[in-house]
């Protein structure tokens, strides 16, 4: 199975995204998750970040409304995408969705 979770909210929710399991897996930073891509917790990256073979996806367009860019990104496996890459991969890369 190939998965994609959307995860809108900066509450820490990897331990719910390692019981999750998948051939293929895509996390999607949306909303306020995408604060999971720019903020450092203690020093380090989000756990949310630290789950092995993920793809990991923040959503421009809620980085841009929060006053931040591609350039405040603390890990560099996150890639930028628009909401036609985003339809594009839930289309093409995805078989089912989540939403945490």
């Amino acid at each position: 199975m190939k998965l994609g979770v959307f995860l809108s909210d900066l509450r820490r929710t990897e331990n719910t995204i390692e019981r999750l399991k998948a051939e293929k897996f895509g996390i999607f930073l949306v909303s306020n998750g995408i604060y999971h891509a720019t903020l450092k917790f203690n020093g380090e990256i989000s756990p949310v970040l630290k789950i092995q073979g993920a793809n990991y996806y923040a959503l421009l367009e809620d980085l841009q409304t929060r006053g931040l860019s591609e350039n405040n990104l603390v890990d560099k496996k996150i890639k930028v995408i628009t909401y036609d890459g985003l339809v594009d991969l839930i289309m093409n890369d995805y078989e089912q969705l989540a939403w945490l």
